[in-house]
């Protein structure tokens, strides 16, 4: 096999996770600019709410300063740069597993994480937090979160499912041997 046609299904996989941060990345956005504009949550601040399905899913605001689920609140502009800083070295380290992708749903994973976390770094730039309204808490879900987290939680459980079904995969292969 030439060494082109060995890469072509890699880049195929990578612009295919690529295409996918960039679409996250895009309703990340708009959406919180909805809310914060749109609905006016920038002017009434933390704690606006408005009841979509009383009491299992309403928009809440929350300006979160920590990671997911507001661990590691920074407050100091030194703490959120570091922040920033952390969040786009996993990102940039995740680009490059990326271009190595094997599986599509790696690749899918690769993007979705990718794409939460640019869309978090843009709010901790633009506003010094990260916007969250996605509230299920009548659900016994008690964390707020938005677009970029939930992608981001996707994306890892997608990681750890190809995992598992790269592993079984190789397992059936070499017990058929």
């Amino acid at each position: 096999m030439s060494l082109i046609a060995r890469y072509i299904p890699s880049a195929r996989l990578a612009a295919m996770g690529a295409g996918l941060a960039l679409l996250v990345i895009v309703l990340d956005q708009v959406s919180k600019l909805w809310v914060l504009n749109g609905l006016g949550f920038m002017e009434a601040g933390p704690g606006a709410r408005v009841e979509v399905l009383d009491p299992w899913f309403n928009l809440t605001m929350v300006w979160n300063r920590g990671v997911s689920f507001g661990l590691f609140a920074a407050e100091s502009l030194w703490a959120r740069l570091v922040l920033i800083g952390f969040s786009l070295a996993i990102a940039s380290i995740i680009a490059f597993w990326l271009t190595r992708a094997e599986r599509r749903l790696q690749a899918l994973a690769f993007g979705l994480i990718i794409g939460g976390a640019i869309g978090n770094v843009i709010d901790r730039i633009a506003y010094g937090a990260v916007a969250d309204f996605l509230d299920f808490s009548g659900l016994w879900f008690p964390y707020v979160f938005n677009v970029a987290d939930a992608a981001i939680s996707v994306g890892v459980a997608g990681l750890i499912l190809d995992l598992l079904l790269s592993e079984t995969g190789k397992k059936s292969a070499a017990s058929s041997d």
